[in-house]
């Protein structure tokens, strides 16, 4: 399914916990950043942060939201990235690089949900979560959905990206991401 053909209700999703799951080049990213665009218009803007975990778009796999987002937008709301993010499966060529790249993105990340936790807005969004559950503690993430009044999130679930060369971090992702989807109040599912 396309996202454009989805209709934007946002006031639907204010006061939720929303989750965007779909395989590689689904269009997870881009209806995120339509979301994000339309509560911007919407005067929300000064109560979003965006926590961007995506790695540098490499063919259809990654991206990051500011990419989607116009000038005015991005201007507008709390954008936090950290300065490196690796896509370990695609990039690792041994089970010790990819488990390497997983282990520093969840250390990248990290202090960035420490920084949301320490410095609430109402409106919470991650483009590319699954990133963080390579290697990172799911406690981390539910911290940060308890505290926000509104959660939207994207997150990879497919079998594009399965091979992780026998680091088990493909499994761990769609375990732990079975798990949030229980917190989730809305999936949309591409």
């Amino acid at each position: 399914m396309s996202s454009s053909k989805i209709p934007l209700e946002v006031e639907s999703l204010l006061g939720k916990k929303t989750l965007i799951v779909g395989e590689v080049g689904s269009g997870k990213t881009l209806l995120t950043a339509r979301i994000v665009e339309e509560l911007a218009l919407r005067n929300y803007a000064s109560e979003i942060t965006v926590i961007d975990m995506a790695p540098p778009k490499i063919g259809k796999i990654g991206g990051l939201l500011k990419e989607y987002l116009s000038e005015e937008a991005l201007k507008a709301i709390r954008y936090l990235k950290p300065e490196k993010i690796y896509a370990p499966r695609t990039t690792g060529k041994t089970p010790e690089e990819i488990l390497s790249k997983a282990k520093a993105n969840a250390e990248a990340l990290k202090p960035l949900l420490k920084e949301y936790s320490k410095n609430l807005t109402k409106i919470l969004v991650i483009n590319d979560l699954t990133i963080y559950l390579h290697q990172g503690p799911l406690e981390d993430i539910v911290e940060c959905i308890n505290k926000a009044e509104t959660f939207i999130a994207n997150a990879y679930y497919g079998e594009k990206l399965a091979d992780d060369k026998g680091t088990e971090i493909s499994t761990r992702e769609k375990r732990l991401l079975e798990e949030l989807i229980k917190f989730m109040d809305k999936i949309i599912v591409l």
